[in-house]
Protein backbone atom coordinates (compact mmCIF):
# COMPACT_ATOMS: atom_id res chain seq x y z
CA UNK A 1 0.00 0.00 0.00
CA UNK A 2 2.87 2.35 0.77
CA UNK A 3 4.31 1.63 -2.66
CA UNK A 4 1.07 2.87 -4.24
CA UNK A 5 1.34 6.10 -2.23
CA UNK A 6 4.91 6.49 -3.45
CA UNK A 7 3.84 5.83 -7.03
CA UNK A 8 1.03 8.41 -6.76
CA UNK A 9 3.52 10.90 -5.32
CA UNK A 10 5.94 10.29 -8.19
CA UNK A 11 3.12 10.61 -10.73
CA UNK A 12 2.11 13.94 -9.21
CA UNK A 13 5.72 15.17 -9.38
CA UNK A 14 6.01 14.12 -13.02
CA UNK A 15 2.67 15.72 -13.86
CA UNK A 16 3.83 19.03 -12.37
CA UNK A 17 7.17 18.87 -14.19
CA UNK A 18 6.06 17.66 -17.62
CA UNK A 19 2.31 18.19 -17.99
CA UNK A 20 -0.73 15.99 -18.47
CA UNK A 21 0.40 14.42 -21.76
CA UNK A 22 3.42 12.87 -20.09
CA UNK A 23 1.31 11.90 -17.12
CA UNK A 24 -0.60 9.26 -19.12
CA UNK A 25 2.59 7.87 -20.62
CA UNK A 26 4.08 7.57 -17.15
CA UNK A 27 0.91 5.94 -15.86
CA UNK A 28 1.35 3.11 -18.40
CA UNK A 29 4.94 2.54 -17.31
CA UNK A 30 3.94 2.67 -13.65
CA UNK A 31 1.14 0.16 -14.23
CA UNK A 32 3.72 -2.20 -15.71
CA UNK A 33 5.94 -1.48 -12.73
CA UNK A 34 3.19 -2.27 -10.22
CA UNK A 35 2.25 -5.46 -12.08
CA UNK A 36 5.95 -6.37 -12.40
CA UNK A 37 5.68 -6.59 -16.19
CA UNK A 38 8.90 -6.13 -18.13
CA UNK A 39 9.07 -3.22 -20.54
CA UNK A 40 9.96 -4.75 -23.86
CA UNK A 41 9.31 -3.46 -27.31
CA UNK A 42 11.82 -5.59 -29.18
CA UNK A 43 13.45 -2.29 -30.11
CA UNK A 44 16.73 -2.37 -31.94
CA UNK A 45 16.50 -6.03 -32.83
CA UNK A 46 14.50 -7.29 -35.78
CA UNK A 47 12.98 -5.02 -38.39
CA UNK A 48 9.21 -4.72 -38.26
CA UNK A 49 7.38 -7.05 -40.61
CA UNK A 50 4.95 -4.38 -41.76
CA UNK A 51 7.49 -2.41 -43.83
CA UNK A 52 6.40 -1.58 -47.34
CA UNK A 53 8.34 -2.61 -50.42
CA UNK A 54 9.51 0.99 -50.85
CA UNK A 55 10.78 1.14 -47.27
CA UNK A 56 12.69 -2.13 -47.65
CA UNK A 57 14.15 -0.94 -50.97
CA UNK A 58 15.10 2.44 -49.48
CA UNK A 59 16.89 0.70 -46.59
CA UNK A 60 18.81 -1.59 -48.93
CA UNK A 61 19.79 1.20 -51.34
CA UNK A 62 20.86 3.45 -48.47
CA UNK A 63 22.90 0.70 -46.82
CA UNK A 64 24.65 -0.13 -50.11
CA UNK A 65 24.95 3.50 -51.25
CA UNK A 66 26.69 4.44 -48.01
CA UNK A 67 29.24 1.63 -48.04
CA UNK A 68 32.88 1.33 -49.06
CA UNK A 69 31.84 -1.38 -51.51
CA UNK A 70 29.69 1.14 -53.38
CA UNK A 71 32.52 3.69 -53.42
CA UNK A 72 34.99 1.13 -54.77
CA UNK A 73 32.60 -0.19 -57.45
CA UNK A 74 31.63 3.35 -58.44
CA UNK A 75 35.27 4.45 -58.64
CA UNK A 76 36.13 1.43 -60.83
CA UNK A 77 33.14 2.13 -63.10
CA UNK A 78 34.20 5.75 -63.57
CA UNK A 79 37.81 4.87 -64.30
CA UNK A 80 36.70 2.13 -66.72
CA UNK A 81 34.38 4.58 -68.50
CA UNK A 82 37.16 7.12 -68.90
CA UNK A 83 39.70 4.51 -70.09
CA UNK A 84 37.21 2.94 -72.51
CA UNK A 85 36.13 6.25 -74.07
CA UNK A 86 39.44 8.14 -73.95
CA UNK A 87 41.95 5.50 -74.91
CA UNK A 88 40.42 2.34 -76.39
CA UNK A 89 37.45 3.57 -78.43
CA UNK A 90 38.94 7.01 -79.18
CA UNK A 91 41.78 5.39 -81.17
CA UNK A 92 39.31 3.64 -83.44
CA UNK A 93 37.04 6.70 -83.66
CA UNK A 94 34.09 4.84 -82.10
CA UNK A 95 34.03 6.58 -78.68
CA UNK A 96 30.37 6.95 -77.71
CA UNK A 97 31.13 9.50 -74.96
CA UNK A 98 34.38 11.38 -75.69
CA UNK A 99 35.90 13.93 -73.33
CA UNK A 100 34.15 15.93 -71.50
CA UNK A 101 31.97 12.82 -70.90
CA UNK A 102 28.54 14.40 -71.26
CA UNK A 103 26.73 11.01 -71.18
CA UNK A 104 28.62 10.03 -68.01
CA UNK A 105 27.61 13.34 -66.38
CA UNK A 106 23.98 12.64 -67.32
CA UNK A 107 24.14 9.19 -65.71
CA UNK A 108 25.80 10.60 -62.60
CA UNK A 109 23.12 13.30 -62.30
CA UNK A 110 20.35 10.71 -62.70
CA UNK A 111 21.97 8.50 -60.07
CA UNK A 112 22.22 11.43 -57.65
CA UNK A 113 18.63 12.46 -58.40
CA UNK A 114 17.36 8.97 -57.53
CA UNK A 115 19.75 8.13 -54.72
CA UNK A 116 19.31 11.35 -52.69
CA UNK A 117 15.56 10.96 -51.96
CA UNK A 118 16.00 7.25 -51.24
CA UNK A 119 18.73 8.03 -48.71
CA UNK A 120 16.52 10.75 -47.18
CA UNK A 121 13.66 8.24 -46.85
CA UNK A 122 15.99 5.81 -45.14
CA UNK A 123 17.25 8.55 -42.82
CA UNK A 124 13.66 9.43 -41.91
CA UNK A 125 13.00 5.77 -41.09
CA UNK A 126 16.18 5.65 -39.00
CA UNK A 127 15.12 8.81 -37.17
CA UNK A 128 11.76 7.17 -36.37
CA UNK A 129 13.60 4.08 -35.07
CA UNK A 130 15.85 6.33 -32.97
CA UNK A 131 12.82 8.11 -31.50
CA UNK A 132 11.27 4.74 -30.67
CA UNK A 133 14.51 3.57 -29.06
CA UNK A 134 14.75 6.81 -27.07
CA UNK A 135 11.16 6.39 -25.89
CA UNK A 136 11.89 2.82 -24.84
CA UNK A 137 15.04 3.91 -23.01
CA UNK A 138 13.05 6.61 -21.26
CA UNK A 139 10.44 4.09 -20.11
CA UNK A 140 13.14 1.71 -18.86
CA UNK A 141 14.88 4.57 -17.03
CA UNK A 142 11.60 5.68 -15.49
CA UNK A 143 10.90 2.15 -14.29
CA UNK A 144 14.42 1.91 -12.86
CA UNK A 145 13.91 5.24 -11.09
CA UNK A 146 10.69 3.90 -9.59
CA UNK A 147 12.48 0.76 -8.42
CA UNK A 148 15.23 2.82 -6.80
CA UNK A 149 12.76 5.16 -5.12
CA UNK A 150 10.76 2.21 -3.82
CA UNK A 151 13.95 0.64 -2.44
CA UNK A 152 14.86 3.93 -0.74
CA UNK A 153 11.39 4.09 0.76
CA UNK A 154 11.74 0.52 2.07
CA UNK A 155 15.19 1.24 3.48
CA UNK A 156 13.91 4.38 5.18
CA UNK A 157 11.03 2.39 6.65
CA UNK A 158 13.41 -0.32 7.89
CA UNK A 159 15.70 2.31 9.37
CA UNK A 160 12.77 3.91 11.20
CA UNK A 161 11.76 0.52 12.64
CA UNK A 162 15.34 -0.19 13.67
CA UNK A 163 15.63 3.22 15.33
CA UNK A 164 12.36 2.68 17.14
CA UNK A 165 13.52 -0.76 18.32
CA UNK A 166 16.91 0.66 19.31
CA UNK A 167 15.31 3.50 21.30
CA UNK A 168 13.00 0.98 22.99
CA UNK A 169 15.97 -1.25 23.89
CA UNK A 170 17.86 1.76 25.20
CA UNK A 171 14.91 2.80 27.36
CA UNK A 172 14.67 -0.78 28.69
CA UNK A 173 18.40 -0.72 29.50
CA UNK A 174 18.03 2.63 31.30
CA UNK A 175 15.08 1.27 33.25
CA UNK A 176 17.10 -1.84 34.18
CA UNK A 177 20.08 0.29 35.20
CA UNK A 178 17.85 2.50 37.34
CA UNK A 179 16.39 -0.64 38.94
CA UNK A 180 19.88 -2.00 39.62
CA UNK A 181 20.97 1.32 41.04
CA UNK A 182 17.93 1.55 43.23
CA UNK A 183 18.39 -2.03 44.49
CA UNK A 184 22.14 -1.63 44.86
CA UNK A 185 21.87 1.77 46.47
CA UNK A 186 19.24 0.52 48.95
CA UNK A 187 21.53 -2.36 50.03
CA UNK A 188 24.37 -0.05 51.01
CA UNK A 189 22.20 2.06 53.27
CA UNK A 190 21.25 -0.93 55.48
Amino acid sequence: MKSQKLIDKILDELKKKRGAAYHEKHRKVIEKFVEREPISHGVGHAEPENRTFGERLADRVASFGGSWTFIAVFFLALVSWVILNSYILARSGDAFDPFPYILLNLFLSMLAAVQAPVILMSQNRQAAKDRENAEHDYEVNLKAELEVRLLHEKLDELREHKWAALVEMQQEQIRMLEKLLSEGGGGKQK
